[in-house]
């Protein structure tokens, strides 16, 4: 046996320089070792996998070598040359010998990763600090630490023709609905790719097409996804990706941060007071700024309109070309902002931002007003960032609707807006919900937070009513 599995693993793991045979010379035959240096822990192989096998004497029965010789957590036989391959790439240590009547495997993963910290994507005041890495298994070590739940299931599968990703979907059962369970696995078994690299492979398959609305979640904080896991939703966990994915995930979880359940209810319903505002403010008012300074200007005081007309009287565009600019340059700042490194990024947007706007003053591209009203509407985004791409795109929109036809027109966006979002759906969930539900402690986590023990018990039905 040990002739054709040598030749195949050889021929299939040919010019690689970390690929290790390892021979070991007994009076039965020889033992081929085979292991990737950069996946194994040379020291752990050398300890507790090859000086056992050299000072054993029972290396002629293959029971007793993973029975009284071997230590280690996981040792399994190989059931073809194929799967050979499979676990030498994953990380194990393959044993093959020609007395032996199949080859075996044994766990010995020893890789460089990145060590657990804050993620900076989702800062908090108050709370855990710790988030995901690029390891599985580490990310579900983290859920497990604080779900000590029997029913707390994860599933494996693995993605990708030529990549083999490991994706778990994880869940508590008798919690999450059963029917969400099938639903989010049979569309990660359908996927029919050649490499899985990101979690956002899987995430494109199970969110709502043709919207720019995320209705999929995601994180990088182990206790949302526990919080999420507790409401009965799905978690998927790709190895090689820090974050992991939510199913379903809901409109309104968009407006939540992450520390709201650890400071005081008080404070936390003032800052998503201010999360809405900051939503239809970004939303809406660049289109309500548009409709009345073009078309109804009667609607403003007075003295607001002269102000307006003296500021522009050296402005040569219409106000709809004015606002588009500054909506460009804006987003130019904010993109460079993000691609510089962090320090120069940061520094860059403030100063960009302040001599912009006096240099569109200056060179009469544009007036005060419509440099506040970008501006605020720009820094409004900044409170709510997963719908950033969202508000950007209804945010023009409706500021098209409203050049064109004034308030009926702005008023005419908004509805499309809100009728747009009633018909999107989270694998088979309304995306507003629990908004048009008669379940009044649904109710009480929406736009207030209402006590831990109440909305601690906030999960939702199979049919999501």
């Amino acid at each position: 046996m040990d002739k054709r599995y040598i030749d195949y693993i050889k021929e299939k793991l040919k010019d690689n320089f970390d690929i290790k045979y390892r021979i070991i010379e007994c009076t039965e035959g020889k033992i081929y070792v085979i292991f990737i240096s950069d996946l194994c822990d040379s020291k752990f192989i050398s300890e507790y996998i090859i000086s056992p096998l050299m000072q054993s004497n029972v290396v002629n029965n293959i029971e007793n070598i993973k029975g009284q010789v071997l230590v280690a957590n996981d040792i399994g036989d190989v059931n073809s040359e194929e799967d050979a391959v499979f676990h030498i790439l994953s990380g194990d240590v393959v044993m093959i010998c020609d007395f032996w009547q199949t080859a075996i495997y044994c766990e010995a993963k020893g890789f460089s990763k990145r060590s657990i910290d804050i993620p900076p994507t989702e800062a908090v005041i108050k709370g855990p600090r710790e988030g995901f890495t690029e390891v599985s298994v580490d990310n579900v070590a983290l859920i497990r630490r604080r779900i000590k739940n029997e029913n707390l299931k994860f599933e494996s599968l693995s993605l990708g023709q030529k990549s083999n990703t490991a994706v778990m979907i994880c869940y508590i059962k008798e919690t999450a609905p059963q029917t969400l369970v099938r639903y989010v696995k049979n569309i990660i078994e359908n996927i029919n790719t050649d490499f899985v690299l990101d979690i956002n492979y899987i995430e494109e398959k199970l969110k709502y097409s043709n919207t720019v609305f995320d209705t999929i979640g995601y994180t990088e904080k182990p206790d949302i996804a526990a919080s999420k896991l507790f409401e009965g939703k799905v978690i998927v966990i790709v190895d090689g990706s820090p974050q992991v994915v939510i199913a379903p995930y809901f409109f309104l979880e968009h407006l939540q941060a992450a520390d709201d359940y650890y400071l005081t209810k008080h404070y936390v319903n003032i800052s998503r007071l201010q999360r809405w505002i900051a939503f239809l403010a970004g939303l809406l008012l660049p289109g309500l700024y548009v409709a009345l300074t073009t078309y109804h200007s009667s609607l403003i005081p007075t003295i607001f309109v002269f102000r307006l007309a003296n500021a522009r009287a050296g402005v040569p565009f219409p106000t709809i070309v004015e606002v588009l600019l500054m909506i460009i340059f804006f987003q130019l700042l904010r993109e460079a902002g993000i691609r510089l490194p962090q320090p120069t990024g940061q520094a860059m947007s403030i100063v960009g931002a302040l001599i912009l706007g006096e240099a569109a003053i200056g060179a009469g591209l544009a007036s005060q007003s419509t440099i506040v009203v970008v501006a605020l509407s720009s820094i409004a985004t900044f409170l709510i960032p997963t719908l950033y791409k969202a508000i950007l795109t209804w945010e023009i929109i409706i500021l098209m609707f409203s050049s064109l036809l004034g308030l009926p027109g702005f008023y005419m966006g908004f509805f499309i807006l809100i009728s747009h979002l009633a018909v999107l759906d989270s694998c088979g969930y309304p995306y507003l919900y629990p908004l048009g539900t008669l379940q009044t402690k649904k109710l009480k986590d929406v736009v207030v937070r209402g006590n831990l023990s109440e909305i601690s018990k906030n999960i939702f039905d199979e049919d999501g009513k």
